[in-house]
């Protein structure tokens, strides 16, 4: 069995993505069984590395930001797990779609949940504001995508910053306090969306635009 290359000794032309790749998932595998004991932070973030046989020099290169970088790969792990895990939601409604994928995706981080909680903490320092934010993000966009929406409007930005401040505290209730008070608490707020979409259905949000257009309009040519 040969050792595993350090990147600083990958010769030229060689697929170094491929082998980086697979070498992260490797480290994040090496991640979850430390981070209960350890906590997510630089210790654990090192000797996941080490347990890989890399380098300090390694891991800079391959983990630059350190446990920012393991927590995105674990976030984005779990959103791929999540879209593999979900089936087809054309027989489902709109409103069972969203619930199908909060739920699959809580459970999916739930498997990993005693890693998850040292990263709720982590993920909770002011410092980690934004990735929180692109994180969660990201993965509504995901689940929107999944569920079938096509919107490019204003309503594809509102429709994720809903979903977003949904999974948030709905992670959070089902690390600490069990499925059965998350499932509550997202059927509780799915049904805060629908009341909000059917709210919005029948409005016209472009109308204050399409007069100030048509204000706009006339100073510039006159009225016709």
């Amino acid at each position: 069995m040969t050792d595993t290359p350090h990147l600083s000794n990958v010769h030229e032309g060689a697929n170094v993505p491929d082998w980086a790749d697979r070498m992260e998932q490797s480290v994040l595998d090496s991640a979850l069984g430390l981070a209960p004991r350890l906590g997510w932070n630089g210790r654990m973030v090192r000797e996941a590395c080490a347990a890989n046989g890399l380098s300090e020099g390694d891991q800079e290169l391959l983990l630059p930001n350190g446990a920012r970088d393991l927590a995105v790969l674990l976030w984005r792990r779990h959103d791929d797990q999540t879209l593999a895990a979900l089936g087809d939601p054309a027989p489902l409604k709109i409103r069972e779609r969203i619930a199908t994928a909060v739920s699959t995706r809580l459970e999916v981080a739930a498997a990993d949940a005693e890693a998850e909680k040292r990263l709720s903490g982590f993920l909770a320092l002011p410092t980690n504001a934004d990735l929180v934010l692109s994180l969660t993000w990201a993965t509504a966009d995901r689940l929107w995508r999944w569920a079938g929406d096509t919107a490019t409007d204003w309503n594809h930005y509102s429709k994720r910053t809903i979903l977003s401040g949904i999974l948030i505290p709905a992670m959070t209730l089902r690390l600490f306090d069990g499925k059965e008070a998350a499932d509550a608490f997202v059927a509780a707020r799915i049904e805060n969306v629908m009341a909000f979409e059917k709210w919005k259905a029948g409005k016209d949000f472009d109308a204050p635009v399409r007069k100030v257009t048509a204000l706009l309009s006339r100073l510039r040519y006159g009225a016709r």
